[in-house]
């Protein structure tokens, strides 16, 4: 039923899994003998977070938090409200944001600035997907899975009105679905 929304299919499992463990190796040398915090921003990215902690091969603890600048809508309103925080205290340990799609950077760029005000030994960004052309904000990725067109993407994670989350791969939602 939800296959019928959807335009075009970008990324399938397979695409998914091979980048998602290309993604943990870079990671693994870049923390070697270090035990990073991931923090996933939820709720987009727990799909792949889930895939990426259990590919990496190093210590590594969780966490989540929940920042919204989107409502309901299709895209950024440009407010920034954290709803959900941290439950533990980050000063100086290495943290890796683990994130579904950067899209204006508004969120992104809050949420940093946040985090780095609570002294972490190190930050670093992890996205699955990037829009660089809808780049408002300037924001540094370290780890970037996918480079995407400027589509309103859902699946693996990435929902429209809370719905299509569970797809197992990532497609571009059809225009009328959303009043696009």
């Amino acid at each position: 039923m939800m296959e019928q929304d959807i335009q075009q299919v970008l990324f399938n499992e397979e695409q998914l899994k091979t980048r998602v463990a290309e993604l943990a190796r870079q990671i693994e040398r870049d923390y070697a003998g270090k035990t990073p915090m991931l923090i996933s921003v939820l709720r987009g990215s727990f799909i792949f977070m889930a895939d990426l902690c259990r590919a990496l091969q190093l210590p590594c603890t969780l966490d989540f938090m929940s920042v919204s600048s989107y409502g309901k809508g299709t895209s950024s309103t440009g407010q920034v409200q954290i709803t959900k925080d941290l439950s533990e205290d980050i000063a100086g340990r290495d943290i890796l944001v683990v994130e579904d799609i950067l899209d204006s950077g508004n969120t992104l760029s809050y949420l940093l600035k946040i985090l780095e005000n609570r002294r972490p030994a190190s930050i670093r960004l992890c996205t699955l997907l990037d829009k660089p052309e809808r780049r408002v904000k300037p924001v540094t990725v370290d780890y970037t899975g996918f480079a995407i067109p400027d589509a309103f993407v859902v699946g693996y994670g990435l929902d429209y009105a809370e719905k299509y989350r569970n797809l197992p791969y990532i497609g571009i939602l059809k225009p009328e679905v959303y009043g696009g």
